[in-house]
């Protein structure tokens, strides 16, 4: 099998993994004899930004930006369109952008796919139709890859 579908293989898993391993679940399920699941807490396990970052690492994604490079990402998608981080929803736009990380480094000579795939990422397709173009895409995944993950 090629490199490069070894490569992104890994990669899909890796961010499956790492998927699971932020969200958590929340809560447990009838065992298949139908006894009753052991009583867990309602709330699900939360992780420290160390062990969010380290699962990062390990899924070949960056850390979360922090201070003034974080403020620079922010920025740089507000100067594109303010409406394309929605109210409050700063969180959502670098988790967004930390996941459009793993698509860069999935498909780093497919500046089309790349450019739709940030579209749809950010809702920019569904929730904005009217700046929804491949310059839009371009602008947005460059910010992205500037700001969040210069080496890739």
């Amino acid at each position: 099998m090629p490199h490069h579908i070894l490569s992104r293989a890994a990669t899909t898993v890796a961010a499956g993994l790492l998927l699971a391993t932020l969200t958590g679940c929340e809560g447990e399920t009838a065992s298949s004899n139908d006894k009753p699941a052991p009583a867990t807490s309602s709330a699900p396990a939360q992780l420290t930004q160390e062990q969010r970052d380290a699962a990062r690492e390990a899924a070949g994604l960056p850390p979360e930006p922090k201070g003034a490079e974080r403020q620079a990402y922010l920025d740089a998608l507000n100067a594109i369109d303010t409406r394309i981080i929605k109210p409050g929803k700063e969180d959502q736009a670098i988790s967004r952008g930390i996941n459009q990380c793993s698509s860069i480094k999935s498909f780093p000579d497919d500046r089309n796919k790349l450019v739709q795939l940030t579209l749809e990422r950010f809702t920019i397709t569904s929730r904005l139709p009217e700046i929804s173009n491949p310059d839009t895409g371009g602008k947005v995944l460059d910010a992205v890859h500037k700001h969040i993950c210069p080496s890739f």
